[in-house]
């Protein structure tokens, strides 16, 4: 994870440093993870909480295309995606055109949840035809059930039956997760939505204890707060902490 520092538009961004001071970290940062051995990038802008709801700033939107945009040069040919909290779906599959992205991770593609942010209404419809009409190669990696989320809404559903549903919607990644940033993630909630019939992303908890055995079982594993220094995901990325997972998932 190449987490972003606070973009224009969000509480704490930090106008003194611009929008050069947001690349020169995501920098530094997705330097780290291809020297450690990361075979893809995922750009977050997670340094903008709190977020809005569903959707972002047109100036966020500009700021994080030329972070990612730079990133994606740097880990070239890593394959590169980006995500814009909280579901701001639409934007994100915007910034992943003009950065040359390969792939979106969505919340809130299909079924609505309440979120930290509050009430997320699914997505997939309109993104698609965007996704479409623009001609964009942008793969969608969807979330089932994903963290920081309540999902009484949608209870009386298998984590296996959701994962359906995404998939009947259009998807073409499914990712879960833990509860919360941080947090394991069951592998019998991996395979569960196996079950659908796509590519399936571990999207948290993931550390040199549990890598190997979640790699058995998913197809990638999106790794963000253990790369951080102190395991902290304000902190930069320490390139000791890539090198020692890779390992683990190599079973080295």
């Amino acid at each position: 994870m190449v987490h972003l520092a606070p973009l224009p538009g969000s509480p704490r961004w930090d106008a003194a440093s611009g929008v050069e001071g947001v690349v020169a970290r995501a920098l530094l940062d997705a330097r780290a993870l291809v020297a450690g051995g990361c075979d893809a990038l995922l750009v977050e802008n997670m340094g903008d909480v709190p977020y809005l709801r569903g959707r972002v700033e047109p100036e966020t939107v500009a700021a994080a295309a030329i972070a990612t945009r730079e990133v994606a040069l740097t880990a070239a040919p890593r394959p590169v995606g980006v995500q814009l909290l909280a579901g701001a779906n639409r934007e994100a599959l915007g910034v992943a055109l003009a950065a040359g992205a390969r792939f979106v991770r969505c919340e809130a593609f299909a079924y609505a949840h309440v979120a930290d942010e509050g009430w997320l209404d699914a997505c997939a419809g309109e993104l698609l035809r965007v996704r479409r009409a623009l001609g964009a190669e942008v793969e969608v990696w969807a979330d089932v059930q994903k963290k920081h989320a309540a999902h009484a809404v949608t209870a009386d559903l298998t984590l296996e039956a959701i994962a359906r549903g995404t998939a009947f919607c259009g998807a073409d990644a499914l990712v879960v997760t833990g509860a919360e940033t941080g947090a394991a993630t069951d592998p019998a909630h991996v395979r569960a939505a196996r079950a659908a019939g796509l590519p399936v992303v571990v999207g948290s908890g993931v550390t040199p204890q549990d890598a190997r055995a979640l790699g058995l079982e998913a197809q990638a594993l999106i790794v963000g707060s253990w790369l951080k220094a102190g395991g902290d995901w304000r902190a930069p990325v320490d390139v000791e902490r890539v090198r020692a997972l890779r390992r683990a998932l190599d079973g080295a």
